[in-house]
């Protein structure tokens, strides 16, 4: 083994699992093979064609490292984990994937086309340039779920639209509550099976950069307000590990993020509203993140997990028919 693979490579796999608390045992020569050519890393940010799937972050010592792809960025998680980085951009663009280590260490992705791929294979009938939300069943899944309590907390810095903190804990428990309750404008009575609790405020941030990237875990899940990259109106992080049996991931961890440098937010807009969001509205967008919708494009304007929160629109306070069935189909 030692003189097929190099004892460098193998060393480097097998230092890496003791470090982690993994017991791991190469099989496959042909995969640590390729993964070994496949490691010579460069310092600074990763792609996904420097860690392509089926790569091993063990062979690679390439968790904790920065990986991008299209706009998007997580940081490389431990073995048995997967991030998925979500983004609100203001022109209605996919900016979000998800990267996921098995328990050996190999790596697989859910890119933007990919999710894409899932959306119109749930779409009720043809696309249209425009559907009513209680008419369109078009839904996307991210592949997790919340199988307990989603756990949150309040960020200690300045929240989005000058709310107090009473007012921030009412808008994002009422958004979170959209999502559980299943609140809708097309009149289904479907409940989510799954709770929420806020615990207060916490020293603790979203685990999201100035970038809209999702950094390292620290297993509290934060609502804040912060920079993020121009052209993002909020990012939401969500850390997940696979189920015995199969199934949507376990819910770990969810941070959201709004960006209050360069957009401005409100909790009443009116008919001189201009240019500011709807804290309720994104806030609801978010938390069908948490609860594990992914986003659905052009043609499903009326869902609340469209990929574009329009300025001055309450629509995305309730849900549309295919965020309910998104909903339904993971609980």
């Amino acid at each position: 083994m030692a003189g097929r693979h190099g004892p460098g490579v193998l060393g480097r796999a097998l230092v890496a699992a003791a470090v982690l608390g993994i017991s791991w045992t190469p099989v496959d020569g042909d995969v640590l093979t390729r993964a070994g050519k496949e490691c010579a890393l460069a310092p600074g940010a990763l792609t996904v064609d420097d860690l392509p799937a089926g790569s091993s972050v063990l062979v690679c010592a390439a968790v904790g490292r920065l990986l991008t792809h299209q706009g998007g960025g997580v940081t490389v998680p431990e073995p048995g984990m997967k991030v998925t980085v979500d983004s609100l951009a203001v022109d209605g663009s996919r900016r979000g994937f998800s990267l996921e280590v098995g328990a050996d260490g190999t790596v697989s992705y859910d890119l933007p086309d990919d999710a894409g791929s899932e959306e119109h294979a749930h779409a009720a009938g043809p696309a249209a340039a425009s559907r009513a939300a209680c008419a369109d069943g078009a839904y996307a899944l991210s592949g997790h779920k919340e199988y307990g309590t989603y756990d949150w907390w309040l960020g200690d810095d300045a929240l989005p639209g000058n709310l107090s903190v009473a007012e921030a804990r009412r808008t994002f428990d009422g958004a979170i509550g959209t999502l559980t309750g299943t609140r809708d404008k097309c009149g289904f009575g479907d409940v989510v099976g799954a709770l929420s609790k806020y615990h207060g405020r916490t020293h603790h941030e979203a685990d999201i950069d100035q970038q809209a990237r999702c950094t390292a875990r620290d297993h509290v899940s934060v609502w804040d307000a912060g920079a993020l990259s121009p052209g993002v109106v909020a990012t939401t992080c969500s850390w997940s590990r696979s189920v015995k049996g199969g199934g949507p991931d376990w819910l770990k961890e969810a941070d959201v993020r709004f960006n209050t440098r360069h957009y401005t937010f409100t909790s009443n807009p009116t008919g001189g509203c201009k240019n500011a969001y709807d804290i309720s509205s994104v806030a609801t967008h978010e938390a069908g993140h948490v609860f594990g919708l992914a986003h659905v494009g052009s043609g499903h304007e009326g869902q609340t997990m469209f990929t574009n929160s329009f300025a001055c629109s309450t629509s995305a306070r309730s849900l549309g028919r295919g965020d309910v069935l998104g909903l339904r189909a993971l609980y």
